[in-house]
């Protein structure tokens, strides 16, 4: 690990220490204010920290907020020590009586013969001190909390099951600095202005249904040209790669996921179908296995090999309807997937390939990316596929790859799909937020499931390996990220309508019409506003669109067969003529700008 990596990773502990205990803060605050309620636990995360409450009839809304934050103040302002303590099962049962929440953390406990870590806020037995079970880690004192502010209120499921209560829970963040708390919280505004949730349904691009159902989105026919764009120029660098496409049906029949391993492993998450005959059969929630069989249907030669197949197509995960969120989180998920088929010697090769398709794919809406490695626990393997001498060499091949690429990567442990570790490529959008987006996977192990082979050169059987590839990952969430890290203005390339042409008046409908048919014919997405609006309204409607360019027509652009342009962002009007024009948005599209 670099320098620069160990100081990010020194940062971001020392940032989870603090909002960690700045939840500890707000839970005291609470319950020193209500103290019918029932604490039941919160985490700190990477944005910031929540608590869940069991309420009982307290209602807390946002507008309680500036009390629980005074009260919040108070407790930082006494500099309480954070003071961890071992203790029995037998102390913390009497020590959190009353409390079923806690309880059954502590009988949890005591199923695992563990001792009972709990931390107290101020020295035991003094006048406000209190006690939660918690691991920690915390910074040394409430006082070092400098720097917070609650956000939102909202209602969660004990254990995020729905048959459980529900409780009240708080959100709130913390920074070691006012000036970064400011920074944060100016991000915070600038991301609601670009919520695709917002902006999606502004820019014509997607709606939701109630006849339908939430986590099902419908796509326009602005919005599914993007998609068709994004995918394309997915499939344009695939191609060039060798890959083929393919195509399978939505459901299966179970046996094809009990083969595979992720009956076991998301069977609580399949939408389940059965048939009049009594037959059960799931909608798809990933493609491999269906992929493994297009593999399986014949026997392959080495000189076959690889076999590169790629698929655009939906799954459906039953999603709980609390952890919907836009196109972010979906029940209907379009995978634009593809799986190689190869032996280990091409695997290197093979992913460097797909590693060139992701840099050229993200270059063109300008994200940088780095990538973190993603390994199995070792202490943990039940929860994975295969032999521990497999996952190690498929682990260190992509190690390898990443430093053949000059990758100074950061390597997880625990993160790994249950049937192989993989390459995540992050990427941080405008508002710096980071975001997984690409993914390489080397999966050793489903070969092994459906015994896939090929016929090597001494004329027998040799297990092979597959390689898992999602450029976008989830269309759905990919589109998201571009709204939000655009804030609707998407390049030339990209946009659903790249031109919107505007004629002063119905004298210049002829001329704008003649414009319109030289910019389809050089396949430009062009859009005439013939309505008999003003042309201050229609450059108003155009630049709400986020049209990239406004070509505007009068008498004078008639009389030299010219267009005056105007952008999306302003500036000075630039009179050019047709020919030009139509150059001018060929090269930015072409260049992907």
């Amino acid at each position: 690990m670099s320098n620069k990596q160990e100081k990010l990773k020194a940062d971001k502990s020392n940032l989870w220490k603090l909002r960690h205990t700045a939840e500890h803060v707000l839970h005291q605050a609470v319950k020193e204010l209500y103290p019918s309620i029932h604490l039941a636990m919160g985490p700190a995360t990477d944005d910031g920290f929540y608590c869940d409450f069991d309420a009982n009839d307290v209602k807390i809304s946002a507008e309680d907020f500036p009390k629980i934050e005074a009260r919040m103040q108070e407790i930082i302002d006494l500099d309480l020590l954070m003071i961890e303590k071992e203790i029995s099962v037998a102390e913390a049962k009497e020590l959190f009586a009353g409390n079923p929440y806690k309880e059954e953390w502590v009988d949890i406990i005591e199923s695992k013969d563990e001792l009972v870590t709990v931390y107290w806020s101020g020295e035991p037995g003094s006048e406000r001190a209190m006690v939660d079970l918690c691991a920690g880690p915390h910074v040394v004192s409430t006082g070092q909390v400098k720097a917070f502010k609650l956000l939102s209120v909202a209602g969660a499921y004990w254990h995020g099951d729905e048959k459980n209560k529900m409780l009240t829970r708080i959100y709130g963040v913390a920074f070691p600095t006012p000036k970064e708390l400011r920074k944060y919280l100016n991000l915070l505004e600038e991301a609601k202005k670009r919520d695709h949730k917002i902006l999606g349904p502004k820019m014509d691009l997607f709606t939701f249904s109630e006849l339908v159902g939430p986590g099902l989105p419908l796509w326009t026919p602005k919005g599914a040209l993007v998609r068709h764009i994004l995918d394309d120029f997915v499939w344009e660098l695939r191609k060039a790669k060798g890959y083929e496409r393919v195509e399978i049906p939505h459901i299966t029949k179970k046996e094809l996921y009990e083969t595979s391993g992720h009956w076991d492993k998301f069977k609580d998450e399949l939408f389940l179908i059965k048939t009049r005959e009594g037959h059960e059969f799931a909608m798809k929630p990933m493609n491999c296995p269906h992929h493994t069989q297009i593999y399986a249907r014949k026997p392959h030669s080495y000189r076959e090999l690889p076999q590169r197949y790629a698929n655009t197509t939906m799954v459906y995960r039953d999603e709980q309807t609390g952890e919907l969120s836009g196109l972010s989180r979906v029940r209907s998920i379009t995978q634009d997937d593809a799986h190689v088929f190869c032996r280990k010697n091409q695997a290197a090769e093979e992913m460097g390939k797909i590693w060139d398709i992701i840099n050229e794919f993200y270059s063109a809406v300008g994200f940088k990316l780095w990538v973190r490695l993603s390994l199995s626990d070792p202490d943990q393997m039940d929860k994975y596929l295969g032999k521990r001498e497999d996952w190690e060499y498929a682990e260190e091949q992509l190690r390898q790859l990443a430093k053949s690429r000059g990758q100074d990567v950061q390597e997880v442990e625990g993160e790994a799909a249950f049937y192989g570790p993989k390459l995540d490529f992050m990427a941080e959008d405008s508002l710096g937020r980071e975001w997984q987006v690409a993914t390489i996977q080397l999966d050793m192990n489903m070969p092994d499931s459906f015994d896939l082979t090929c016929v090597n050169e001494a004329g027998e059987k040799e297990r092979i390996v597959m390689l898992h590839a999602a450029i976008m990952g989830s269309i759905e969430r990919y589109v998201s990220i571009l709204i939000e890290h655009f804030g609707g203005k998407f390049p030339v390339w990209l946009s659903p309508v790249q031109v919107k042409l505007l004629p002063i008046s119905q004298d210049h409908h002829q001329y704008a019409q003649k414009v319109e048919k030289e910019l389809l014919a050089k396949g430009i997405r062009v859009e005439l506003d013939d309505r008999s609006e003003t042309l201050s309204a229609k450059i108003r409607d155009a630049q709400v669109a986020q049209v990239p360019y406004m070509a505007v027509v009068g008498d004078k652009e008639i009389e030299s067969e010219s267009v005056a342009v105007r952008s999306r962002d302003g500036g000075k009007q630039e009179v050019m003529t047709t020919t030009m024009f139509i150059e001018k948005l060929l090269a930015e599209i072409e260049q992907k700008k």
